[in-house]
């Protein structure tokens, strides 16, 4: 149910992001494996990041009660949908068409809800 909603979410932004760097205007077998970690890398960061400053700034984050942070997290997407969007864009552009919601939907999500709540933790100590 959350990899739906969050997937549900992601999509709400429908233009892709348009990206200024060469790199991604190649094929995907001219790129190296090397440049298209450094490629995505920002791109996750970012989108993390912009999960991790909305479920922080949601005031059931903090309150104490037995608030499930994979709700907060769900709840909070729609705002950074445009970053999932543009991670899930560049990865199709340097993987191949439809990989980049396969991982999406499998390796980021399956780490998301680790990397929130080791950060909410982090934060409230």
């Amino acid at each position: 149910m959350i990899f739906q909603a969050l997937v549900g979410a992601s999509l709400i932004v429908t233009a892709a992001v348009e990206s200024g760097n060469p790199v991604l205007n190649r094929t995907p077998g001219e790129i190296s494996v090397q440049q298209k970690h450094v490629i995505m890398e920002p791109l996750v960061r970012s989108a993390t990041e912009c999960v991790l400053r909305a479920v922080n700034a949601d005031p059931r984050t903090h309150s104490g009660g037995d608030n499930d942070l994979r709700d907060i997290i769900i709840s909070v997407m729609p705002s950074c949908a445009d970053r999932m969007r543009a991670m899930i864009d560049a990865h199709d552009r340097l993987y191949g068409e439809g990989s980049g919601e396969i991982f999406f939907m499998g390796p980021y999500l399956d780490t998301l809800p680790m990397t929130v709540t080791k950060a909410v933790k982090d934060f409230n100590r």
